[in-house]
């Protein structure tokens, strides 16, 4: 089908794409080989894309590839749309001249689009305040407590205006291909999921996350009430007899199912379910050890070190670290 024949675009899209050191392959992938696919379907270009980095020089990916990018130049041009790929902490990033950068191409009119951990980027420019977004599940905590008044979702994808976010990793896809529906009509865009075999499509707002029944593999709905609990209340753990009136049993009771379906107490369960998150907020958030040790239910220091290190065989720190490597 000739480009001209699709949708009556007759320019093709221009596309940035913004990588920093660490960004992740899969995040990337899911974004640009659906863009790539509609060319080819199309026979002609529709989008034309272009690697960029604020220094101008090569950018790694978090598994050693590295891709070239031309510099961030302040000529004419705009691009309608700006993807911002960000490393394994983003919180971490904090690179002014980048900021301005994006800054400047929204005022030109470009669509600013946040992958994984890139809206955080985005709301360090100050580029999201009145919008909805998203961003990945690792990430979103730190994002809510640095900016607090932003109306962050949970879903795979967000398209408010010309601000889009995205979960990252395979939701990338998700919001390309609609992309594409929007730029060039649902026709292509389906034709685009069959070449990568996306044979359903998956809404904007479908968790990113499976839910507690597939993740803790249990289908009782009383240990479903009773692990729903735990994970609200990490920071202020409940007691073991409140955890029982949320899953509508005896203490008593509660311990044997406990026992019969996870073969671990009430409160082994409750604190592995802290620890893993203090391990998540390790990898993807700059918060201290002091700090994730408290919001993880820990009024000790020493008491959170020693839990950790049991569970995990090393201290926070080392955690940290390796995660950082």
């Amino acid at each position: 089908m000739p480009v001209s024949d699709i949708h009556g675009r007759q320019s093709p899209v221009s596309i940035g794409l913004l990588l920093t050191d660490g960004f992740a392959l899969m995040s990337y992938a899911s974004i640009i080989e659906p863009f790539r696919a509609a060319n080819r379907l199309a026979d002609g270009e529709l989008y034309r894309w272009t690697h960029i980095s604020i220094e101008g020089r090569p950018v790694t990916a978090s598994s050693g590839t590295a891709i070239a990018a031309t510099p961030a130049m302040d000529g004419s041009h705009a691009y309608d749309r700006i993807f911002v790929f960000a490393a394994g902490d983003p919180a971490a990033y904090r690179n002014k001249d980048c900021f301005a950068w994006l800054r400047r191409m929204a005022r030109r009119g470009s669509g600013l689009v946040g992958v994984s951990g890139g809206p955080f980027l985005l709301a360090r420019a100050g580029l999201l305040d009145g919008y909805r977004a998203t961003i990945h599940w690792e990430h979103a905590e730190a994002l809510r407590e640095e900016f607090p008044g932003l109306a962050i979702e949970g879903g795979l994808y967000v398209i408010d205006r010309d601000r889009m976010t995205c979960a990252g990793g395979s939701a990338g896809m998700d919001l390309a291909v609609e992309l594409i529906s929007m730029d060039y009509g649902v026709q292509l865009s389906r034709q685009v999921a069959d070449w990568f075999i996306r044979t359903e499509p998956r809404p904007a707002g479908l968790s990113q996350r499976a839910g507690v029944k597939t993740r803790f593999g249990t289908v009782d709905e009383r240990m479903v009430r009773m692990l729903s609990a735990m994970e609200g209340a990490l920071e202020d753990p409940l007691p073991r007899e409140l955890l029982a009136r949320e899953a509508g049993v005896s203490l008593r009771q509660l311990e044997r199912l406990c026992a019969r379906h996870f073969g671990r107490t009430i409160s082994e369960i409750y604190l592995d379910m802290r620890l893993d998150h203090a391990a998540q907020l390790l990898r993807s958030t700059s918060l201290s050890v002091t700090d994730i040790g408290v919001a993880c239910g820990f009024r000790s220091q020493s008491h959170f070190s020693r839990c950790y290190r049991a569970r995990f065989d090393r201290p926070p720190s080392k955690s940290r670290s390796a995660a950082t490597v």
